[in-house]
């Protein structure tokens, strides 16, 4: 088995490895247990973490050295597990803040939505790669359209509509990238652009019922700038501009007892998760938020890089999708923090508390490591 094993690792050229984004991951995931352990009174916040980086740590080596291949080989059956999970969280899931997106078991609390970020691009990428002759007929097309809205739908079920939102367009820059025919993608967007607006305004009307009560008073409170909304989303979210700007250059310090600070003040909720580029902004200012748009953007850039040198579609597009689960998830939690759009409750990659969500972008990136050990010959 060992022999095997060391013949196997023997077929990479760990010269390929990209020690690039290790590096930039590292450094993010340390500024947000730093940040973490700053942002809350609780220290175990801190130590499940650090907890969740030393299991995303050994996941991302254990499938940067298993090969993808095999992996993407059962694409069939990450979509099974992708549909299983969800449906578990619809029947056994725990609500919180008017959502179901939890799975309790007293031991861990889990979120399966974010290892469904990887679960759904491999299967995506891969029915692509095998249909890559026939993408352009309708019942390709229509056939992944139709696996595609499935677990979509699920998931805004819980309901979860930041994450519905960055899945669907992951998918279509995903089937974009994949090499339809640019004629079929004018003809969309010339049909589904003017649909979308129209669907877009029916669905923020409060007699529509399409969004829950506390999505649509999100949304209302974002938009309502009359002083009202005293204790909501729009009031955190003046609160987290207020913050950021206050934190000026090189920002207020970590664990600062500075009676002006929002964070001390409590006047930010989930300070750990949704609004901890606010914490970021305020303790190391512009300098600390600065240095995580940068990282976060440069893990974006070598994973457009990877997927351009990867041997195969399949792992082109994973590449490709992958960077765009982070470039979307980024700005649109950074984005909330800075009241550009409503409250979501999306988290920062690599850098907000969550055990889950950086498990599982560790092994997503360590699948990406693992394409750029095996490079095309013509970059070798």
């Amino acid at each position: 088995m060992f022999k095997k094993i060391r013949n196997h690792l023997k077929e990479y050229k760990f010269s390929n490895l990209n020690f690039r984004i290790i590096i930039y991951v590292l450094a993010l995931t340390a500024i947000g247990v730093i940040t973490i352990g700053s942002a809350t009174d609780d220290s175990s916040y801190q130590i499940k973490q650090l907890v969740g980086f030393g299991l995303g740590l050994a996941g991302m080596i254990f499938f940067m050295l298993f090969d993808h291949k095999i992996v993407f080989k059962f694409y069939w059956l990450t979509y099974a597990l992708t549909i299983l999970a969800l449906l578990s969280v619809l029947v056994l899931g725990t609500s919180s803040k008017g959502a179901k997106r939890w799975i309790d078991l007293r031991v861990i609390r889990f979120q399966p939505s974010e290892f469904v970020k990887v679960l759904f691009i491999i299967f995506l990428v891969c029915y692509l790669a095998k249909h890559k002759d026939t993408l352009d007929t309708f019942k390709t097309l229509a056939t992944i359209t139709v696996l595609s809205l499935i677990p979509l739908g699920l998931i805004y079920k819980e309901p979860d509509l930041s994450t519905t939102i960055v899945y669907f367009v992951t998918f279509c820059v995903i089937m974009f990238l994949s090499g339809v025919h640019y004629k079929i993608i004018a003809g969309i967007l010339i049909i589904f652009l003017p649909l979308i607006l129209v669907v877009g305004y029916i669905v923020i009307q409060p007699e529509s019922g399409i969004l829950d009560k506390y999505q649509y008073d999100r949304i209302t409170g974002f938009l309502n700038d009359s002083g009202k909304d005293s204790d909501g989303d729009r009031y955190q979210q003046e609160n987290s501009i207020l913050a950021i700007g206050s934190g000026g250059l090189q920002g207020k310090g970590l664990d600062n007892e500075n009676s002006t600070s929002v964070k001390n003040g409590n006047f930010i909720a989930e300070a750990h998760t949704d609004f901890i580029f606010t914490v970021i902004g305020e303790e190391l200012g512009f300098v600390g938020g600065a240095s995580v748009i940068i990282l976060l953007f440069l893990i974006l850039l070598e994973c457009f890089i990877t997927g351009s040198r990867a041997p195969d579609l399949a792992g082109r597009l994973y590449c490709y999708g992958y960077g765009i689960v982070i470039g979307i998830q980024t700005f649109i939690n950074i984005s909330v923090a800075t009241m550009i759009l409503p409250n979501t409750g999306l988290t920062l990659p690599f850098v907000s508390y969550g055990l889950t969500s950086l498990l599982s972008m560790y092994c997503g990136i360590g699948i990406l490591l693992n394409i750029s050990l095996q490079r095309r010959k013509a970059y070798n």
